[in-house]
Formats: C-alpha cells, structure tokens, sequence
C-alpha cells in the first residue's frame, strides 16, 4: 500500500511516495527544479497563482510516474502540506478570482493592528491566542476594502492546501488547525471566530465546511484520478500548515517537544498543552494537528522570514557576476571563518513583515563590513549566524512561555545540511539537535497513511523514522556565540 504527500511551499511543490509495509519513501521529487517566482505588485505584497502550484503537482506526478520503483495506481490515500497564512479566492464555478496573498506579505498588518485596537487584547488574545496582526483573516479583510468587485464574487476563501485538495476532488472543506493559523478559530469557545468575522462585516459563511485534519476528508474525483494516473477512490486523509507539519513528520506530538525547520523561513515550533499567547505578538499560538477534545495540543511557533530566502538570494547576487556558486560551495566557505565572523554582522529581514518585531519590516543589513579583512566566507558565515541568532529571539519567547527546549528534532535539508548552521544553532540556543531523514512531503504520506486507518497508532506511522544523528551543544565554543549573539542584538535596526 502507497500513500502521496503533497507539500505546497512557495518555493517548489514537492512529492513524496511512501511505502506504508517499510514507512519508507520510494522517492521523492521538488517541482520545479528551480525556485517559483513571487509577484510583488507593490511594497510589502507577496503573491503567488494558486493555478501554479496546482501545475506543480500535476507535473510532479508525472515525473514520479515515470520512476520504475513507483506505481501511482497503488496509491490508496492523499496527505497535503501546505504554506501557513495565505489566502485563495474562489467563486462558485471555483475558479480562482485573485493571485493568492501568501505568507509573507504585509500589506494587512495595519488591518490586524486596529482591528486589535477596536476588539481590545482581552478578546483577542483569550479567544484567538494572537492579534489578527497580518494572517489570513487580515488579507481577507484587505480584499474587502481593496477590491469590493472580486470580495462580492467570493464564494469560499481557502488556505492552500485546502485550494490542491480542492481540485483534486471538487470538494472545498477546511480543518480548524488551518483555520487557527489565520486567527479564524475561537480558541475560548472551540469554533469559527465569529465576533472577528462580525466585527469586519465578513459573512461567516465564506469559511470552508471543518473537516478533522485525519480521516477520510474528501475523494479525488474520477476525471483527476484518470488524468494523474490514479486509481478510482483515492482518499485525501490528512491536511496541515508547513510548520505543524513539520513538527509531525520528526514526531513532534507531546508538550514539550520541538521541532526546527530552516527552509525560506526558518522557524521553531514548540507543542504545548496550554493556551498560551505572547501578548507581544512576537510568537503565536495554533491549534496543532494532533490537538484532540480530550488531549489538547497547541503550537508555539517561532518564525524568521529571511532564513534559506537570504540564503537563496547570496547565491543568485553571486551568480549574477559569473558561475553561480553551489550551497556546498558556499558552506565549505563559512566554514573557514571563525566565529563572530570577524565582527561582520547580517541582520536578515528583507522578506517582509517580522513577526518577532510585531509585525514591523526592519530590512536587511549588512553590518561591520571592513574591506581590509572581510571576504565573501564572512559574508556567508555572517548570513548563517544571522539568521540562527534571529531565531534565538524567539527561541528564548518560547523559553518564557514554558516552553521546553533542552532538545530540537529537525529535518536533513535546507540550512541544516551546512555543519556552521546546525553547530551555531546548537551552541546559541544550547539545545541539542536531533537529526531525521524526513521533510514535509514524507510526513505528509506518513499522516495519511495513519488518516486512513492503515497505521492504527502515532507510534506505528514512525517505526521507519530513524535518527541520523545528534549535534551537541559544546560548552567550550557558549562565550564566544553569546558575545556574538549580544553584539548582534546590540545592532539590530531600532
């Protein structure tokens, strides 16, 4: 028995096929190859067709499709991951009215920051753990002020992961952790936030019939199945944001454990049995996937825009000179400066709205550059260093909240597969990081698989999790990442 994971990030859709008799993947593919574009119609927007992540996964498929070890027609259940925030437009043909608004644009925050305001902190942070601030239900307050014409035409609006289960099917249904990470859910009260709805003028009736993020949630329709080589009945059974996500492919379940993902954004995500909120905005709560009626689980996420974005765009600048230098290439870079990078300094937020600066964009710098002793090794070290100590901050939120943080689980991908990233996060935060052969795509298989009945247990869906290995903090190096970390603080944009 196969089961497919889906993971719509924005910047690739990657696939993953899971044999549920090993929990292993048979293979994996991203699609494209390349990063998806990012429209930016104006300062601080950030827009993507949700038409082309639907082009990715079709496209994915068939290159999966064409692997001998993988047979699509014995795939019996779907899982989809998808980029937290953003907000798909449909009308009642289900057609697409607007280009998404995904996670990192911030035209909405000085819609979240009066609707703060006028609904008072009380409210908001007892019955959504989080100012409306610049998520989901903000953006679709902005298309109502902005565009009444395309706001009247809106039969549903809808997550993105919630957009590719969508035509998979031709169902549109939604969970309350998706809903949750769009401050749409009342915590208080367990259901739709209606009195913020209300508040806009905003019909509740726009939000997506709930579904349970496991179990049989929709079936992908005989015209789908027959056109990406499926068989007839497959189930989707399984659905979550990127980061909850995340947190369940490294068997982050329980109070107390952490996961750390470092991809376009870097984030950490603590899972709590407590309604906890940061009335400073700086963190914010979610319902977590596994979150039940009888065992609550909350997750208390830490996110930095400008992670593997920075990183990302390093290379591309770079390339632009010439030979477009390769992230190993990079890596082995950073690797001969010294810590502290010699008094270079990178502050990484030049992808947005920062939510641990309550939702302020203070850009990116480039600090201490000296010509006489800074090369492009410092340069690297510095963008790495950067974005671990922009993490620290939040990190230590998390600490303040009861969090837990003596371990981080995370995946072998992205920023963690440089040795200065993951030894300068395990020596900034002091926490050791458990290291798992994993991504969002597998996880996602994982779930569906234990949605659909074929896994009874959390605990048999991981028996083909392995851990590679661990990365210790190491105490000799704690003075000279703490001086570092206060000097980079000191600096910070005000």
């Amino acid at each position: 028995m196969l089961f497919l994971g889906i993971d719509v990030g924005s910047s690739s859709v990657k696939l993953s096929v899971l044999d549920g008799a090993t929990g292993k993947s048979l293979g994996a593919l991203s699609h494209p190859e390349s990063e998806l574009a990012i429209a930016s119609p104006a300062v601080g927007f950030a827009e993507q067709h949700p038409d082309t992540w639907w082009d990715c996964v079709r496209q994915g498929l068939a290159r999966l499709a064409a692997r001998d070890q993988i047979k699509l027609e014995q795939i019996d259940a779907i899982g989809i991951s998808y980029q937290m925030h953003g907000l798909v437009l449909v009308d009642n043909h289900q057609q697409v009215l607007r280009p998404a608004i995904i996670w990192c644009d911030s035209r909405a925050v000085p819609l979240g920051e009066k609707a703060l305001a006028e609904l008072g902190s009380d409210y908001c942070f007892e019955h959504l753990l989080n100012s409306p601030g610049n998520f989901t239900a903000a953006k679709l307050r902005w298309v109502q002020e902005n565009q009444p014409d395309i706001f009247a035409r809106i039969h549903k609006m809808m997550l993105p992961g919630d957009f590719i289960a969508m035509k998979l099917s031709g169902v549109i249904n939604t969970t309350a952790s998706g809903l949750s990470e769009g401050t749409l859910w009342d915590f208080k009260h367990n259901r739709v936030a209606t009195e913020l709805l209300n508040h806009w003028g905003i019909s509740a009736d726009l939000i997506p019939d709930l579904v349970p993020s496991f179990g049989v949630q929709s079936i992908v329709s005989d015209a789908v199945a027959a056109e990406l080589g499926l068989r007839s009945g497959v189930k989707i059974c399984y659905r979550a944001g990127d980061q909850p996500n995340n947190a369940f492919s490294l068997n982050v379940l329980q109070p107390g454990e952490v996961a750390a993902t470092a991809g376009t954004s870097g984030v950490i995500y603590g899972v709590t049995d407590q309604p906890a909120a940061d009335v400073q905005s700086r963190v914010n709560t979610f319902l977590h996937v596994t979150n039940t009626e009888a065992e609550k689980r909350n997750g208390v996420l830490v996110c930095v825009n400008g992670c593997g974005r920075l990183y990302s765009w390093l290379r591309q600048t770079l390339g632009e000179a010439g030979a477009t230098p390769s992230y190993p290439q990079l890596n082995a870079l950073a690797q001969a400066v010294p810590v502290g990078s010699e008094g270079l300094l990178f502050h990484p937020f030049g992808n947005g709205a920062e939510r641990i600066f309550q939702n302020k964009n203070p850009g990116a710098q480039l600090r201490n550059l000296d010509f006489n002793r800074h090369g492009l090794g410092h340069m690297v070290r510095a963008a790495q260093e950067g974005i671990v100590f922009s993490l620290n901050q939040g990190f230590d939120v998390l600490k303040s909240l009861g969090g837990s943080c003596e371990v981080v689980r995370a995946g072998k991908g992205n920023m963690f597969l440089s040795e200065v990233f993951a030894q300068t996060f395990a020596n900034t935060t002091q926490a050791a990081v458990e290291m798992f052969e994993t991504d969002g795509a597998e996880g996602a298989a994982r779930a569906a698989a234990l949605g659909s009945g074929y896994y009874a247990s959390a605990s048999e869906a991981f028996t083909g999790l392995h851990r590679l290995n661990v990365i210790e903090p190491q105490a000799q190096f704690f003075a000279q990442y703490q001086d570092a970390y206060q000097h980079w603080c000191e600096l910070l944009p005000r």
